[in-house]
């Protein structure tokens, strides 16, 4: 509970009504962006220097201590326990075990991915499992690395790839060199390869020209914001998009520029230093270290930013970690044993802060409607469905599995902040069954949507199959993104996939590929210089815009791939 001076002119005025027994009301209590922060507690104590929250199906949070290398389990009223321990982490200044996040699909695959400092002297990505901690495997390292600047957020996008900051490590060339992944914001695969759709070819570079880049966070509308730290003058908050170019080092805050994009928000560097970001009810959260406060902003509908409102002013000291929890609460780190704090004796914390309902809103939204499913193939399936109303506001939905096509018990298979998601990792030639409930910020939770049964397909024709992913999408359109995989023995040259688009829908571009259509029928076929040779279980891409009347929701399906 946070202390408030009540100025002693105010006492001398409410003294008479004290005094003849009338009733004061009660302040109301400090709501911003959907959180009640006077009712701010302290929920895990005595981490050491923790960076990074991602949490698991069962609510828990998983925390990385930077200088041990440990990943704690947290929860709420209970001691940490320590579940792994990432090995070879070098941890000297701002470096060390920084960034966690857990796969979309972590009841099917179990990993676990870290970003670390290690002894080999570079920046590193590995993943592992919380049953064999042990066994981790790297899956992209040669990030620069040094005392300060390593950047180090991890997290996964609405569009399931893994997307990984980095800092400049100390030197400003880095960020302005594409083919320096430092200074940047990677788009990588969640076996850290290039995906489709990047914006510079054979790359995972995602933007550039950024200074320490150590927080990510997605709107509602799927839209992609970061935390940057400044040098002396300003930090920022930036909207990301792809292959945009951030200015640093020749910018640093906004700048006349019109090759670099400049921030929605700036703050001098002793107000913020932000770290860790979130997002939830319209409103980002900022975790400032030297600044000592969590900063609200809130967004405007086309992603710009109103005014930021700081909370938890220099109560907890320097915060570095802040996430929405599964339970509908925000999650706010400590880093006060860093060697910059002035730590008491629970550090290092966790601070919880409740939705602003505080438990009267009792309302359950609505249950979503229209659940269907489109692009399944053998491993994959996209479900997209209606959205949700509530009296305060729909934080979320819980996409819901059930193997067969009857009995089995539904399980949640993963969350989503919009009305789509894509369940990955499935059997081929094998039934599963969905529903979905959404969440509002009290922790109501919906009645489930309807049922809809998905089969994963066998095969997709010929020797090579098509992995359809949405990359992007909104009310009227989406961008999807294809992988062609050569599953023959033999080497494939040349490839056609066809598929079919919702009534209504039209594609207006396309890229590595030429298109045609047929009525809803496309058809797709490589272009002279993806088609091959691709060897047996090598992959090409291509990637389509499309168009769809506002509400539809839907998106291409039964795609099939062929070749000569």
């Amino acid at each position: 509970m946070r202390a408030r001076v009540v100025p002693a002119l105010i006492l001398t005025l409410l003294a008479p009504l004290l005094a003849l027994g009338v009733g004061v009301p009660r302040a109301e209590a400090q709501v911003v962006g959907g959180f009640d922060f006077d009712r701010a507690e302290v929920s895990v104590t005595g981490l050491q220097v923790p960076w990074a929250m991602a949490f698991l199906p069962d609510g828990s949070a998983l925390v990385s201590e930077r200088n041990t290398g440990r990943v704690m389990q947290v929860r709420p009223g209970q001691a940490p326990a320590q579940v792994a321990t990432v090995s070879g982490v070098s941890a000297s200044g701002e470096s060390g075990l920084l960034g966690l996040a857990v796969s979309p699909s972590y009841a099917e695959d179990g990993w676990v991915y870290a970003y670390f400092t290690s002894t080999s002297g570079d920046n590193r990505l590995v993943r592992f499992r919380l049953n064999a901690p042990q066994t981790q495997t790297v899956i992209f390292s040669g990030v620069p690395s040094a005392a300060i600047h390593d950047g180090g957020r991890i997290a996964f996008g609405p569009d399931g790839m893994l997307y990984v900051a980095t800092g400049d490590a100390n030197n400003t060339a880095n960020a302005q060199n594409l083919n320096s992944p430092a200074g940047k914001i990677l788009r990588m695969t969640p076996t850290g390869g290039v995906p489709s759709g990047n914006p510079f070819a054979n790359s995972r570079v995602w933007s550039y020209g950024h200074r320490n880049v150590q927080g990510l966070a997605w709107d509602s509308q799927g839209r992609m914001y970061a935390t940057e730290f400044g040098q002396n003058t300003w930090d920022e908050v930036n909207q990301i998009v792809a292959g945009g170019n951030y200015g640093w080092p020749t910018c640093e805050g906004t700048c006349g520029n019109g090759s670099f994009r400049n921030p929605i928000v700036t703050w001098t560097t002793a107000e913020a230093s932000p770290s860790g970001l979130a997002y939830a009810n319209d409103t980002l959260f900022a975790a400032a270290l030297r600044g000592q406060r969590l900063w609200a902003v809130p967004l405007t509908s086309g992603g710009g930013a109103g005014t930021p409102v700081a909370e938890l002013q220099g109560e907890y000291g320097r915060l570095r970690a802040v996430a929405v929890g599964p339970d509908g609460w925000l999650w706010v780190g400590t880093s006060n044993r860093d060697g910059r704090g002035s730590p008491v004796a629970q550090d290092d914390r966790i601070v919880r802060v409740p939705p602003a309902s505080g438990g009267t809103d009792t309302q359950a939204p609505s249950a979503p409607a229209g659940l269907a499913a489109s692009g399944t193939t053998a491993t994959a399936t996209t479900l997209s469905w209606t959205a949700a109303t509530d009296n305060v506001g729909v934080t979320g939905y819980d996409v819901l599995r059930a193997p067969g096509a009857s009995g089995g018990t539904f399980a949640q298979a993963g969350t989503s902040a919009t009305t789509s998601f894509t369940n990955t990792g499935l059997t081929a030639g094998t039934t599963y069954r969905y529903q979905v409930r959404a969440r509002d910020a009290a922790g109501n939770l919906s009645p489930v949507s309807n049922t809809v049964t998905v089969t994963t397909t066998s095969s997709q024709g010929g020797t090579c199959t098509a992995t359809p992913a949405t990359a992007s999408e909104w009310a009227t359109g989406y961008v999807i993104q294809v992988t062609v995989t050569n599953t023959g023995t033999a080497t494939l040259n040349g490839w056609t996939v066809t598929f079919t688009l919702p009534p209504g829908h039209t594609i207006t571009g396309s890229w590595n590929v030429q298109v045609s259509s047929s009525g809803q029928t496309a058809t797709a076929r490589n272009a002279a210089y993806n088609g091959g040779p691709i060897a047996p279980g090598a992959s090409a891409s291509f990637g389509f815009q499309a168009s769809r009347p506002g509400a539809d929701g839907r998106v291409p399906s039964g795609y099939t791939c062929t070749s000569p």
